[in-house]
């Protein structure tokens, strides 16, 4: 008796060595292993790529193993389906005939099923009297449980790698926020290091990551942002015990911090804590004998000429406004933060605090942390112990001694003559009692910020 289930049209197809390569691992199976097809089912899926098949295919897959009755499937038992085109493209959601066809080649080239062509190409099963199938004509799934072990092999393998991939990507995150965060509380806590240089360092870092890559190469830079994250936090923690040190030491409670001389960050020059402190504190106590009046900004462009490179387009300085653009863009480029210049601003005046940043810009090369002397000559701001004039004079000395060492004439007449106008000024002040330390400060030669 034969029963004709299903048929399709009759054609020739190709054999492949991926369907020999099926039908010798098919029968091979052994007639004891078991399995659930719906377990088989999902270890492809997660090994999809590895094995090379398709969304589509996958969802004809699930099709084919739909009409096979039992969830378990056995090594001893029939495992040929042979529904119809029309009834494989109803449970594949309305699959296209020739999609169906391209997809169902895929599968059987990634070996996940077996075509067991009839003689005349169409699929159906012949069943004895009692009901049996006796021999059968379709898709053959026996790889199902030929391969289940290398499935779930592959699949624990394609897992292992997500989680290595989404591991990688923690690892980016949180190295990028914390040290942005580390960054950020340097600047702060007025830190001593060269915090532009580290900004420079990180984006330089960030910006290799790609958008699509293996995770080895993103490994590669997690390995990187990680060194860069030990070194910023290594000197944040330098930076508590010193204080922490200083602290215990301390007479009068309150102590300039130097950074470290092997410190990663700091610059290779500094001016050390007694010239640092040399540049404001014994003028800054004759604060009163100081002038009233504001500097000229000529006086002060050329006391500090450094300032003239930040300014776009290569243009001059012409007033007071784009003196004080051009310290906005000093402030970040030195590593001061913006609660230390708002301090400053606070405490000084917002003109008086551009000069500031200009003279600490001018000799940046000099200081080792530029937003911890901004804070400590605020400080003194405060107690009416601060005036830019000396800062300013001193650089109008320096550049008057560099210009006659170089042999520039022209540089060292107008240095000169910055100097003297500004000596003028001073001296011409109403009211006014020049103190024997600002007189020192004034003559003395190479006078430094």
């Amino acid at each position: 008796m034969e029963t004709n289930i299903a048929t399709t049209p009759f054609g020739r197809r190709p054999m492949t060595l991926g369907m020999i390569s099926s039908q010798v691992t098919a029968r091979a199976v052994p007639k004891d292993a078991t399995v659930h097809k719906w377990h088989v089912f999902q270890d492809i899926k997660d090994a999809r790529i590895a094995l090379g098949a398709t969304d589509r295919a996958l969802a004809i897959l699930d099709a084919l193993l739909s009409f096979h009755p039992d969830t378990a499937l056995h090594g001893d038992s029939e495992l040929i389906v042979w529904p119809s085109n029309e009834q494989l493209i109803r449970r594949a959601n309305g699959m296209p005939p020739t999609t169906l066809r391209r997809h169902l080649a895929v599968l059987v080239e990634c070996g996940l099923i077996i075509r067991r062509d009839s003689p005349n190409g169409k699929r159906f099963a012949r069943k004895g009297q009692g009901g049996e199938i006796e021999q059968a004509y379709g898709f053959d799934i026996s790889p199902i449980v030929a391969r289940a072990e290398e499935f779930k092999d592959l699949a624990e393998a394609v897992r292992s790698e997500k989680k290595a991939f989404r591991v990688v990507k923690e690892r980016l995150t949180i190295c990028r926020r914390d040290i942005v965060k580390m960054i950020d509380a340097g600047i702060e806590e007025g830190v001593p290091a060269n915090w532009g240089r580290v900004q420079q360092a990180y984006q330089a870092i960030v910006g290799q990551i790609p958008r699509t890559a293996p995770r080895q190469a993103f490994e590669a830079i997690a390995e990187e942002l990680e060194g860069l994250w030990a070194e910023v936090r290594e000197a944040l923690e330098s930076f508590v015990k010193t204080q922490k040190v200083d602290a215990n030491e301390s007479r009068n409670g309150r102590h300039i911090q130097n950074s470290k001389p092997d410190s990663k960050f700091e610059s290779e020059s500094g001016l050390g804590e007694e010239s640092e402190a040399d540049g404001n504190v014994a003028d800054t106590d004759n604060v009163r004998s100081l002038p009233k009046r504001e500097l000229p900004l000529g006086i002060v462009l050329d006391a500090c000429p450094n300032m003239l490179w930040l300014v776009k387009g290569g243009g001059g300085i012409r007033n007071w406004r784009e003196f004080l653009a051009a310290a906005e863009v000093a402030r970040p480029a030195m590593g001061i933060s913006p609660s230390a210049w708002e301090e400053a601003r606070t405490a000084m005046g917002e003109q008086q605090a551009a000069i500031t940043i200009a003279a600490i810009y001018q000799r940046q090369d000099q200081i080792n942390s530029a937003g911890g002397y901004l804070r400590s000559l605020t400080d003194r701001a405060k107690a009416g112990k601060f005036s830019v004039w000396p800062m300013v004079m001193a650089l109008l000395r320096a550049k008057l001694d560099a210009s006659k060492t170089t042999g520039t004439g022209s540089e060292a007449e107008a240095a000169a003559v910055d100097l003297e106008t500004a000596g003028k000024v001073v001296r011409t002040e109403s009211r006014l009692e020049i103190s024997d330390a600002l007189r020192r400060s004034l003559d003395k030669p190479g006078r430094r910020l």
